[in-house]
């Protein structure tokens, strides 16, 4: 058969030979034989970590290494006919293997010149067997047929028995049938098989010369030939065993090759072989029954097992002498037995057999034999864990109990225990008898460490004696460095938690029975066990040095194996139904949990060898724990990466291979989403794990990716440094480390080839980089593929551990669903109690977090820590205790900060100091010792008085912990603490020169036991221990530990020749590393087998949500581990790599929105671009560029703020592609710096296809874009825009690209939905407006036409009613119009109207709206032009579109804009058309139809008189208000009062209100409030305002309410008071207009006023008297004296008179706070108003007097509202009187220059006084009922005022009153005329009153008029008197 050797092939791991290495003559033999030699109980040894129950595992008959047909160990095409037979011919048994032997010639030709031959190719790894049950070992199955395993069907292999003549007969179906049964029961075996070899023994001289091997041979041969050997195995077997024995090399061959035969045709098989377990387990062997055969009763009554006798006979055979030959039949041999099928071999008998073929490989000189045995024992292992079963329950007690076929199928869904345990607590299982035969055989070990384990064996060989050594007692365990610790028995702790399982009987659990599956378990650990003590030998550096000595090679052979076992057998760890019952009590313990301690002891000390290979074969291994084994050993992976592997990365010392080994690891780690996820969410979110491993490991490998690279190169291949043998020379060099111990050799998926790596610092660092690549995409595929949690998610294991298993176990054709029925993986388990919940992990990191930062503080200021600490709650109060706790618990605080804050003199912390102390065990302690551990809690401070406080603790605590003392007291205690402490200080402080020395010591500590001495050895114990043993922190010793510098000097330089001094300082850093390491490990396992409940529950991810965090606390590493490399390197893998990152960074940025990451991303890689510096951009910025475009594409919806980046590097790579195009571009920006164009290379690949489509696909897929994406794309698109055109300045050819793109993407997403839309046109309009008014002209241009075009698409969609879309659309036009003043701009718009207008005019709904605003700006443009078009825009709009106009709305706008247009100053002509327009809209508005005049019905929001009359008022209105023009006012007046004439009489009473609080009233609203002034650009034109247009209005307002009076008169009381207002004004011009419209419009309306309406004018009335009556005359403060400072302030009385201000009379409640001083300008102010209240009081009086002489008037107006006008009369008559009367007051006004003359109210009291005579006397006389009703009334007030007229008459002089009596004569002349028409009665009654008054005027010269008045009414007097008749 051709041999291969293909490297990816399962078997290539023991593929190559190994080189001969015999051992050097001086070299001892190793004891290797002692780890194979002893066997123990694993459930003696490990105690009680169960694992949790998981899905039964299943798998295919083909197991986990599939045999390859070709790959046999035979090494030549031709098998001779002679020499060896075959090596290890199985029968058909279609799970067993062949295997193949290399033949003689093939040896020799190895043996002559190792290069010139082909090595021969080891035998492949079996597939694992199905042990049979007894059945199936009676009736074999014919190879031909498909055997059934475990439910799976395939094909047999090749198995081929040899014939004794070693040819390969040919194969039928019945040859085969029968040369595969078993010997037994009357079936025979080839007579010839057995004789041959018998006939050679019997022959040989050493049978003549042994009497009992000549006999015994004698016996066989003829109960052989006479067909009797097969019922008798044993005689048969003794000739051959006594043969083996006579150590003749002849003999040896032929009896091993014999019984090498034998066993393949089963021919030791005894009945008694299969395992049947007695009833009870025999009893625990005791120290001293090591050697003898039988350990109890149940084992003494039965004979040796002939498998074992077998074994023992074949292992035997094997010593430093045995001949090549021998050794290769042994091994031959050893492999056909423990591969058989039916000849089982368990416990120490296995152990033996593998033990002997490790030693051959050992010490075998010959290649061939090496690489035979190595094979061999690579199948041997793998057959041992390779026939383990999982995943069936837990069997049946049945004799046999052997898994059939069957049973194996319906593992699967064999029931789980249904308790959920945690994963360190016992399993709960039945009592476990012991093994089958009973006895307990125990082989020695050199290293003396005892075993119990059942053992299917006894043997009584003589042999025994060879390996037989002493044992020590069962409970100890010896670790390599000879430290002894003991291990509890299971029975101290196990029981007490062991439960029978729910659906077993507990009476029925002690019958239970050891299975066959449960021996080959034991088997499988004891072999892993075996194999990882053999790792942990220790190396000299001797052996260091030589990769082929003894020891060397014994640990990396046994670590390949331990890697092999956990790469081909991972599901026995991780099963829950691997279970190891132990022999001597009822203990079941997990496999993983026996194992994990080996496992985790070989790592701990072979990870931190300074030998590449151990060092490889460790970190492979440590990466199959954490692929594999991550759940089971959670505190223990933390453990071996914080210590060790961690360290090593972060060492300076440590080689660049060790740290490229480290992170080729870890980027597998890395490429597992999953893993990585699990690893943050139980060490980083996890409070009590040490560290943050998940971010401490990113900050490590972003740090080696960004290292700066050394000048000196380290040479990795230095030949001085022993460790490090190059590994590049060619294959079969004789120096060269075994190839199949390389781990590049070794076929594990994922593997790297550590060749290749750490071989330079920029290796290191682009792994490092790959390394953070790997995390970024692993973060990805499970954080954003979906948002549903990933596939299996719920199941216990994921799929990353899915395809793990996958890849162990070889099988790519496995498909997940078939590894169990659930299609969840098997090799984890489940963790159902435990939901994934992501707000958990996070609360839990935020706690976490919030602890360290918590504890550094705390490390910085201790108080300010504790004070944090406590108001977050992780101290639960300030209570000493609590503190004291914390700080004695918590990892991380700083010892010198403990100390510090403890030994502070403030009662609260000596009382944390007592508390924290009395927490301490310090019992049953050496006094040093207790000293030790009380100063390993906190560093002592230095100062006396701390020391002190401490020292008297400690001896308190000690005393009170320690009963068995010398010391009287703790004063003795306290003083011999502080002299330690002293003592400790002089020993060892490098400062003290002259040290103390033992006498001194105990001189100095004399008498301080309570007077007594202290026993002097106890002193000197102590001093010696002392300055043996510093007392030191433990962390110091570690980090103390530093090789010592070489010394500077030639002698410095010649004594370290040859020292590898980075290696030495190494070597002992690992050392420390290694201890602390194993020191963690053991207290762990204490922890674990005390019960201790630690937080070791592994949490399974499947939620996506952890990404989040993962990154958020990483993202800062990432940043700087991509950019790092990207800045500095050339190299476009590495680029690529880097840009990998980036887009990956962004998408898990993006993807949960996380702003700050997001934007450090992409503005970083913005800037790789370097398109801001073309003259340095390299190949590698273009890759960049592509990146971010790529980004933009993918992750659009997500990027939010940061399109800015994307965005702007598009408009510069535009840039450049015109640059380098040679178009000269404008940059503002760079005025006077002349810029570098882009090399020729650069600027074609800028014009690339890739570059141009995914920088057009930006724009062109915008409108996939997400509706807040695209808001946010066109913002930034916006603002770069902005940017470009400002950078063009006024430049002829402004950049516009950005620009064009909008219009572009406004294009694309105009069928986007109306409301996104909007959103987006709220920025593109905002933008629009900007770009529109730049101020460079063609910029504007650009923009507008890119409006206009935009417009016309956008016209095109159809608009609903009541939306405003197009008006929002269209209102940048509007907005340029207003804003640019440029006429040419304006113009264009105007034409852009006008087009949209011709084009689209039927689609405008909205729109018409701005179109009007447009028009409205262009009618106040500086340039005719513009208004002229605009208006005959809107004009012929108004023509031809005013249906459409009104339909959609638009009426009001049209009248605002043809408003606008009457407004315009500059154009006369334009303002005067326009009113014409505005005028002329009324007829047609109320002819068309759309204005809806003609219908009736109406709703509230239709109505058409608000909708269509009131914008045509308004328009006129506000021309009135506005308009600048004195005409145009005008005419707006007329036309709004004609208006209102013309149609009023249709408009309803509500439109009338409407008008007059809307458009009539406001006209005058100028009049109340000075607000309303400021429309008014100077005070003339306010002016000319006030005396034209609004006395114009009020009058027409008059008119109007005369004419419209029925329907307005609801409306007079708002009339009434607006003409108040009017009246009261400062301004008299105003004031008398008002009272004279007051007047007209009584006397118009006189007779349609009513009694009420009479009322409120009489109330009107009252309130103008009142408001006008100067009140201020009367105040004192007035006359008061101001000092004006000789200044006489020029008096602005008569400013008013220029021009005409509204300014409302302030009332009279205004009075000056007493005892104010007031200004004199502030009373010159008050003397003005004065004044004017005088003369408005006055022309009140006399409008007041016109009105009552009107007949009219008085005829209508009702007595009682005539009374109450005569009431304010009088008051004003009192009034002026009194001030008239009041000389005093008048000089003192005039004083203080009230006036120029006098000041007096003759003209007010004598106007008043008139009226009230005339209208009191016409009342008097007036005939109607209701006057004379009133008669008594009236005369009550007529009287008292015509006497005191007449009183105040008679008074006046002459000479100085001529004035007063000229006043008064008309009045004293019509009180007479009064007085003379009264009746008789009432002459008569106030006669005596008059008379003597009358009679006074008579002595004074008078009027003709008074002097008739006079002659009357004495002729009365004469009538009334008798005196003359009546005529």
């Amino acid at each position: 058969m051709q041999a291969t050797m293909d490297p990816s092939d399962p078997v290539h791991e023991a593929s190559i030979p190994l080189p001969p290495s015999p051992p050097p003559h001086d070299e001892p033999m190793p004891n290797i034989l002692s780890h194979f030699a002893a066997v123990r109980d694993p459930g003696d040894e490990n105690r009680a970590r169960s694992t949790e129950p998981s899905t039964p595992v299943e798998r295919d008959s083909e197991g986990e290494f599939p045999l390859q047909p070709d790959a046999t160990i035979t090494a030549v095409s031709q098998a001779p006919t002679h020499s060896l037979n075959g090596l290890a011919t199985l029968p058909s048994e279609p799970s067993a293997q062949t295997l193949d032997v290399p033949p003689q010639e093939a040896y020799e030709r190895a043996r002559d010149g190792e290069d010139s031959a082909p090595p021969p190719t080891p035998p492949a790894k079996p597939a694992p067997s199905t042990p049979a049950s007894s059945a199936a070992r009676r009736e074999p199955i014919p190879p031909s047929s498909p055997r059934a395993a475990n439910g799976h069907f395939r094909p047999s292999v090749d198995s081929r028995p040899s014939t004794p003549n070693g040819r390969f007969p040919k194969r039928t179906s019945s040859d085969s049938h029968k040369r595969s049964l078993t010997l037994s029961k009357g079936n025979t075996v080839s007579v010839v098989l057995i004789s041959s070899a018998l006939e050679t023994i019997a022959s040989s001289k050493e049978a003549k010369r042994s009497a009992p091997l000549r006999e015994s041979v004698q016996h066989a041969l003829e109960m052989v030939k006479s067909g009797q050997g097969g019922d008798r195995p044993r005689d048969i077997f003794e000739p051959l065993r006594l043969a083996c024995e006579t150590r003749s090399e002849k003999l040896m061959i032929a009896s091993l090759d014999c019984i090498s035969k034998l066993i393949s045709y089963s021919f030791f098989s005894e009945a008694s072989s299969t395992p049947q377990a007695p009833n009870s387990p025999p009893p625990s062997p005791g120290p001293n029954a090591r050697n003898s055969i039988s350990n109890g009763s149940h084992a003494s009554l039965q004979p040796p097992s002939l498998v074992d006798l077998v074994v023992h006979t074949i292992t035997s055979c094997h010593n430093e002498s045995t001949p090549e030959t021998v050794s290769l039949q042994i091994v031959k041999a050893l492999l056909a037995l423990v591969l058989s099928p039916t000849v089982l071999v368990h416990q120490s008998s296995l152990l033996k057999a593998v033990r002997t073929v490790y030693n051959i490989f050992l010490l075998s000189v010959d290649p061939v034999n090496q690489t035979v045995a190595q094979g061999g024992l690579t199948q041997m292992v793998n057959h041992v864990f390779a026939r383990c079963k999982l995943g069936a329950s837990f069997p049946q007690s049945d004799s046999t109990a052997t898994l059939s076929a069957r049973e194996g199928d319906s593992g699967r869904s064999s029931k789980r225990p249904s308790v959920v345990l945690s994963p360190r607590n016992s399993i709960p299982l039945p009592p476990s008898p012991s093994a089958t035969n009973g006895s307990e055989e125990t082989v020695p070990t050199l290293v003396q460490e005892s075993d119990d384990v059942p053992s299917s064996t006894t043997s009584a060989a003589p042999a025994e004696e060879v390996f037989n050594g002493g044992a020590t007692a069962d409970s100890q365990s010896v670790d390599t460095n000879g430290s002894r610790h003991a291990i509890r028995e299971p029975s101290e702790y196990a029981a007490s938690e062991a439960v029978p399982e729910e659906d077993e009987d507990p009476a029925d659990a002690v019958r239970r029975q050891l299975s066959t599956n449960d021996l080959f378990i034991k088997d499988a650990f004891l072999v892993f066990r075996a194999l990882c003590k053999l790792t942990m030998k220790p190396l000299n550096s001797e052996s260091e040095r030589d990769l082929k000595s003894h020891a060397m090679r014994s640990k990396l052979l046994s670590l390949h194996l331990v890697l092999m076992i956990l790469n081909s057998h991972m599901p026995i760890f991780v099963s829950p139904s691997a279970i190891i019952y132990s022999s001597s009590s009822n203990d079941a313990t997990p496999f993983i949990q026996a194992a994990n301690q080996y496992l985790c002891l070989a790592l701990s000390r072979n990870a931190v060898s300074p030998v590449p290979q151990v060092f490889e074969i460790s970190v492979e291994i440590f990466w199959r724990v954490i692929s594999g084994l991550r759940t089971k050993l959670k505190k223990e992976i933390e453990v071996l990466l914080h210590e060790i592997f961690i360290p090593i990365l972060e060492m300076k010392t440590s080689t660049l291979k060790q740290k490229a080994v480290i992170l080729s690891m870890l980027q597998r780690l890395c490429q597992d989403p999953q893993a990585l996820v699990e690893i943050y969410l139980n060490y980083d979110c996890d409070s009590e794990a040490v560290d943050n491993i998940y971010e401490h490991v990113m900050n490590i490998i972003s740090k080696i990716g960004t290292a700066p690279i050394s000048s000196v190169p380290q040479k990795t291949n230095d030949p001085n440094s022993p460790a490090l043998q190059p590994q590049s020379r060619q294959h079969h060099g004789s120096g060269q480390v075994p190839p199949s111990f390389s781990t590049a050799s070794l076929s594990v998926p994922g593997n790297v080839d550590v060749s290749t790596i750490g071989n330079s610092e920029a290796q290191l660092r682009r792994q490092g980089l790959e390394c953070l690549v790997a995390v970024l995409k692993s973060l990805v595929a499970w954080g954003t593929t979906s948002s549903s949690p990933p596939e299996h998610a719920s199941d216990p294991m994921t799929r990353s551990q899915v395809e793990e298993a996958r890849r162990d176990n070889l099988t790519p054709d496995v498909s997940t669903d078939r590894l169990s029925p659930g299609g969840t993986d098997p090799t984890r388990g489940p963790t159902p109690e435990l939901a994934d919940d992501p707000t958990k992990f996070e609360s839990a990191k935020q706690k976490k977090t919030t602890l360290l930062e918590g504890i550094k503080k705390f490390n910085f200021k201790p108080k300010r820590g504790i004070d944090f600490l406590i108001e977050t709650g992780f101290i639960p109060s300030r209570r000493p205790e609590d503190i004291a706790k914390f700080l004695l618990e918590t990892d991380g605080l700083n010892k010198s900060a403990i100390g510090e804050y403890l030994g502070e003199g403030d009662e609260e912390n000596i009382a944390i100091m007592h508390y924290f102390v009395d927490l301490m065990d310090l019992s049953n302690q050496p006094f040093v010792d207790a000293l030790r551990s009380f100063l390993q809690a906190f560093r002592l401070p230095g100062e006396a008085q701390k020391i002190d406080r401490y020292m008297l603790k400690f001896a308190e605590r000690y005393i009170a912990t320690n009963a068995n003392t010398p010391f009287a007291n703790a004063d003795t205690a306290y003083v011999l603490a502080y002299s330690t402490i002293m003592l400790n200080t002089d020993q060892h402080n490098p400062q003290v020169k002259n040290r103390m020395n033992k006498q001194l010591f105990v001189a100095n500590n004399r008498g301080i036991n309570d007077g007594q001495d202290l026993p002097e050895d106890y002193l000197g114990a102590i001093f010696d221990e002392i300055a043996s043993n510093e007392i030191r922190m433990k962390d110091e010793v570690e980090a103390v530990s530093t090789v010592v510098a070489p010394a500077p000097g030639i002698a410095g330089v010649l004594a370290n020749v040859g020292r590898d001094f980075q290696k030495e300082a190494y070597v002992m850093q690992s050392n420390n590393m290694a201890s602390k390491t194993e020191a963690l490990f053991r207290t762990l396992m204490r922890s674990q087998r005390r019960g201790t409940k630690s937080s070791e529950q592994f949490f399974s991810a499947s939620h996506f949500v952890h990404v989040r965090p993962m990154f958020e606390v990483a993202w800062i590493p990432f940043l700087a581990g991509i950019s790092g490399p990207l800045q500095d390197t050339d190299d476009l893998e590495v680029v690529e790599l880097c840009l990998e990152g980036f887009k990956a960074a962004i998408r898990i940025a993006c993807f949960f929105d996380l702003e700050l990451e997001r934007n450090a991303f992409v503005s970083t890689l913005g800037k790789f671009t370097f398109l801001n510096n073309l003259g340095e951009m390299k190949t590698k910025n273009m890759e960049a560029i592509k990146a971010l475009l790529d980004v933009a594409v993918t992750e659009g919806n997500h990027l939010k703020a940061s399109w800015r980046e994307v965005l702007t590097c598009v408009s510069q790579l535009e840039h450049m592609q015109l640059i380098s195009s040679g178009v000269d571009v404008p940059d503002a920006g760079r005025k006077g710096r002349s810029r570098k164009p882009p090399t020729e290379e650069l600027a074609n690949e800028s014009r690339s296809t890739h570059i141009t489509v995914a920088a057009d696909m930006v724009f062109s897929l915008s409108h996939y874009l997400s509706g807040t994406a695209i808001v946010d794309f066109v913002r930034a698109l916006c603002d770069v825009s902005w940017e470009e055109i400002q950078s063009s300045g006024l430049s002829q050819h402004p950049r516009l690209f950005s620009l064009q793109k909008l219009v572009e993407i406004s294009y694309y997403n105009m069928n986007r939905i109306r409301l996104e839309w909007s959103n987006m046109w709220d920025i593109l309009g905002e933008h629009f407006n900007q770009v529109c008014c730049h101020k460079n002209p063609h910029v504007g241009f650009f923009a507008l036409d890119a409006l206009r075009q935009l417009a016309m698409r956008f016209l095109e969609k159809e608009e609903l009613a009541h939306f405003k879309f197009q008006k929002d659309f269209l209102r940048p036009f509007e907005y340029t119009m207003i804003h640019n003043s440029n006429p040419d701009i304006r113009d264009m718009v105007l034409q852009c109207l006008q087009q949209m207008i011709q084009a689209r005019v039927h689609n405008l709904r909205s729109g018409w709206r701005t179109m009007f605003a447009v028009f409205s700006a262009a009618s106040k443009a500086a340039t005719e032009r513009i208004a002229n078009s605009a208006f005959e825009i809107v004009t012929r709009l108004n023509k031809e579109h005013f249906s459409a106009i009104v339909r959609h709305g638009s009426f009001a706008d049209l009248t605002v804009c043809i408003t606008d247009f009457c407004k315009v100053s500059k154009y006369q002509k334009i303002s005067l058309l326009a009113i014409a327009m505005l005028r002329d809209i009324i007829p047609t508005m109320l002819e068309c139809p759309d204005c809806g005049f003609k219908e009736t019905n109406h709703s509230a929001t239709d109505d058409p008189m608000i909708k269509y009359w009131f914008p045509v008022l308004f328009g006129f209105y506000d021309v009135i208000m506005n308009g600048e023009d004195l005409e145009v006012r005008r005419l707006a007046l007329d036309s709004l009062f004609s208006t209102l004439k013309t149609y009023g009489s249709t408009y309803p009473v509500e439109f009338w209100d409407t008008v007059c609080q809307e458009l009539l009233f406001p006209i005058f609203a100028v009049l109340k409030s000075s607000q309303d002034l400021s429309r008014f650009s100077t005070q003339e034109d306010m002016s000319v305002w006030l005396s034209t247009t609004m006395i114009q209005a009020l009058r027409n307002l008059i008119d109007l309410y005369t004419f419209y009076f029925e329907t307005l008169e609801r409306f007079l009381d708002g009339l009434l008071d607006l003409l108040c207002v009017c009246i009261c004004q400062e301004n008299d011009t105003l004031a008398r207009i008002g009272t004279s419209c007051l007047q007209q419009l009584l006397e118009s309306n006189v007779k349609k006023l009513s009694a009420a309406r009479w009322e409120r004018v009489a109330t009107t009335f009252v309130k103008l008297f009142r408001t006008t009556t100067p009140h201020q005359l009367f105040d004192e403060s007035l006359r008061v004296e101001i000092d004006s400072n000789g200044a006489d302030l020029q008096d602005t009385s008569d400013s008013n008179d220029q021009a005409m201000v509204p300014a409302p009379l302030s009332p009279n409640s205004e009075q000056p706070k007493a005892g104010t001083r007031i200004s004199l300008n502030e009373r010159r102010r008050i003397f003005r108003q004065i004044i004017v209240k005088c003369v408005l009081q006055l022309l009140l009086i006399e409008t007041t007097n016109d009105l009552l002489r009107n007949d009219e008037v008085y005829a209508t107006i009702p007595p009682e509202h005539l009374l109450r006008l005569m009431g304010v009369l009088d008051h004003s008559y009192q009034f002026a009187r009194m001030f008239n009367d009041d000389k005093e007051l008048r000089t003192g006004l005039w004083k203080v220059g009230f006036m120029k003359h006098l000041p007096n109210l003759l003209k007010q009291e004598s106007s008043s006084a008139s009226t009230l005579v005339h209208v009191l006397l016409r009342m008097y006389y007036d005939p109607r009922p209701e006057h004379q009703a009133a008669r008594p009334q009236v005369a009550d007030r007529l009287m008292p005022l015509g006497l005191g007229v007449l009183q105040d008459f008679n008074k006046l002089r002459l000479d100085t009153q001529a004035k007063n009596i000229a006043a008064w004569t008309p009045v004293v002349a019509e009180i007479l005329q009064g007085f003379v028409k009264f009746d008789d009665k009432a002459f008569t009654r106030y006669l005596p009153a008059v008379y003597p008054l009358a009679t006074d005027l008579l002595s004074r010269e008078m009027a003709p008029e008074i002097r008739e008045g006079l002659r009357e009414y004495f002729m009365r007097v004469g009538y009334i008197q008798g005196i003359v008749e009546r005529p």
